[in-house]
């Protein structure tokens, strides 16, 4: 652009401006802004009267001169105008190009035959966002919906969360997912109701965790001789039993019948694990076994321990067993009849009881009452995890937690890297025999033949009170609890009273009756503290008071859960106060079998 004619333009529009010293100061000069740049009639703000003197002429000057210009002077003339502007105008003009600006690309991009890109950006939406997407006009809804974004963010549910996979498998609408659109599948519609219908079954299995409500089922192993079963494994189809009379039994997890019986061992079978080929087990009798898991045919026998193999982990060619003897051998699986020895570590004072580990630590546990890590790598020596008053009987290790339980009736947890113990639970009346742990929580069991399910959370958090951590007691084992597993659904647990026990946290009998109970104890006991107060606020009357309000209902807690008669504080939601039964005097223990603990 000319310099003359710039300040031709800029001299025009000067004088345009000192016309009037009134209150319409401003909005001429914004009328010319919006002008100029060619915008829409349509102001931001009225004029107060119509314009005076010659603005009408001098505007249609500067906008001949304007339009001659290329974009690159327009811009550099309209950048000297702003300039010459106050903070008040500033903001008119942002107010007046900011919708300008915008630009609705999902409803765009389709025009353009870009219906793919649209549909990928609103795949990454939750659910909330997703809903809120399909209110915005037709053409999102139209995308959301020939996009199958429903069916898209339930299949990314079910990949990153164990818990939706594991309902989509149990109740089979995994069949509906995964699928391309050439093949048959239900319409949008179908995921957008399923959706909330999983969100009401994960909050279900939340509810029964927290009240220990469950579906109870009970495998005897009717032992010959000895009785207890020492450890199991178990999938969707079957469990996998270790048992004290020297055998391994094999049960269809549906019928619950012993599908298999393997025998070999001449001492007790203390521990196990399989896999999609091998079942390997470790035995009293100090050898290591390899079984075929379809025949049930002896593979390897592997003679290395003095004395009994009291645990064993292998995964990815790697296999760690661990012994009375003190020591942990460390083996490369190459097949299941080409294992070889790689180094034993040596460094605990009495027996090793357990050991887990990955690809950067192997983690052990010995009734010396240490924890050692090792390098996985290396096998050498890190550091060791002091804490336990008493023989260590369990732990489990992942990422950086190690949460262990001992025969000091604690549980701890700790971190790896620096070897700090985080937190100590406490609540078992005798040896902590097994634990295990997710995400969510932990889950123990001891020799006081108690089950108890902790807040991994809360534990985690050194602000939660120890009273909040233990959220439920499962009792029904008539003996020392010696092995479980668990999943989001269930628990799994076997025992020195020759049971397996199947917690069932999902298919619950009578699941809506125990839901209405709790709706209306909750409602009831809200509407009965009105005008009850106290020095420590609102109070509830006992809970068997409430339940006998409506003797209609005819309602009553589930087997394994009772109501407290004190009265309590109102907190959050009144079934947190819904306790386990009160301790029952300890049992006379019949187990004969020497303690492997030091």
């Amino acid at each position: 652009m000319e310099p003359e004619m710039e300040d031709k333009t800029l001299e025009l529009m000067n004088t345009t401006f000192m016309d009037s010293q009134t209150d319409d100061l401003s909005s001429k000069k914004i009328t010319v802004f919006k002008t100029i740049t060619n915008g829409p009639m349509t102001m931001t703000g009225s004029r107060k009267r119509p314009s005076e003197g010659n603005y009408e002429k001098e505007k249609d000057v500067c906008i001949q001169l304007f339009d001659q210009w290329s974009e690159a002077d327009q811009v550099e003339f309209v950048e000297h105008l702003i300039s010459r502007m106050c903070h008040y105008q500033h903001g008119h003009i942002n107010s007046y190009l900011k919708p300008m600006l915008q630009r609705d690309f999902i409803t765009a991009l389709p025009a353009q035959g870009l219906d793919h890109i649209a549909e990928n950006i609103l795949s990454f939406l939750d659910a909330r966002s997703l809903c809120s997407a399909e209110l915005v006009c037709k053409e999102w809804q139209r995308v959301i919906s020939e996009g199958m974004l429903w069916k898209k963010l339930i299949e990314r549910m079910v990949r990153t969360d164990p818990l939706w996979k594991g309902l989509s498998e149990r109740h089979q609408w995994e069949k509906y997912l995964f699928k391309n659109r050439t093949t048959e599948v239900p319409p949008n519609s179908y995921y957008r109701s399923l959706y909330p219908k999983i969100i009401q079954d994960i909050e279900t299995i939340e509810a029964n965790w927290r009240c220990g409500r469950h579906n109870l089922q009970r495998i005897q192993c009717r032992s010959e001789n000895s009785k207890g079963v020492y450890c199991l494994q178990y999938d969707d189809d079957k469990i996998i039993s270790g048992l004290r009379d020297n055998s391994i039994k094999i049960w269809d997890k549906q019928s619950l019948e012993c599908l298999k019986i393997l025998t070999g061992h001449t001492g007790s079978v203390l521990c196990l694990q399989y896999d999609e080929r091998v079942i390997v087990t470790g035995s009293s009798d100090s050898t290591v076994r390899v079984w075929d898991v379809n025949t049930g045919e002896v593979l390897n026998t592997l003679i290395h321990h003095n004395e009994a193999v009291l645990h064993l982990r292998f995964c990815n060619g790697l296999m760690v067993t661990c012994s009375k003897d003190r020591s942990i051998a460390v083996w490369d699986m190459a097949s299941p009849t080409d294992i070889s020895l790689r180094r034993v570590l040596v460094g605990h004072r009495a027996a090793v009881n357990v050991v887990d580990f990955d690809d950067k630590y192997i983690v052990s546990a010995s009734g010396d009452r240490t924890i050692k890590v090792w390098s996985t790598s290396t096998c050498e020596f890190v550091r060791t995890l002091n804490g336990h008053k008493r023989g260590i009987a369990c732990l489990q290790y992942r990422d950086r937690l190690v949460v262990s339980g001992s025969s000091d009736n604690t549980i701890r947890l700790w971190d790896i890297e620096c070897g700090a113990c985080l937190r100590v639970l406490e609540g078992h009346e005798e040896l902590v025999r097994c634990i295990r742990f997710d995400n969510k929580r932990i889950v123990s069991g001891a020799y006081d033949g108690k089950i108890k399910v902790w807040d991994l959370q809360a534990a985690l958090d050194p602000r939660a009170p120890a009273s909040t951590l233990c959220l439920r007691t499962l009792v029904e084992h008539s003996g020392r609890v010696f092995r479980l597993q668990f999943d989001e659904f269930q628990i799994i647990s076997s025992s020195h009273d020759d049971t397996i026990l199947i917690w069932d946290f999902l298919n619950i009998a009578g699941q809506a009756r125990w839901n209405l109970m709790c709706a209306w104890t909750v409602l009831m006991a809200k509407s009965m503290c009105q005008g009850q107060r106290s020095r420590n606020g609102p109070t509830l009357p006992s809970h068997s008071s409430i339940i006998l309000f409506a003797p209609s209902l005819h309602l009553c807690p589930p087997s394994g859960v009772h109501v407290e008669e004190s009265s309590l504080p109102i907190g959050p939601s009144v079934l947190k106060h819904i306790a386990p039964l009160p301790p029952q005097p300890k049992r006379t223990q019949t187990y004969s079998e020497r303690s492997l603990l030091g």
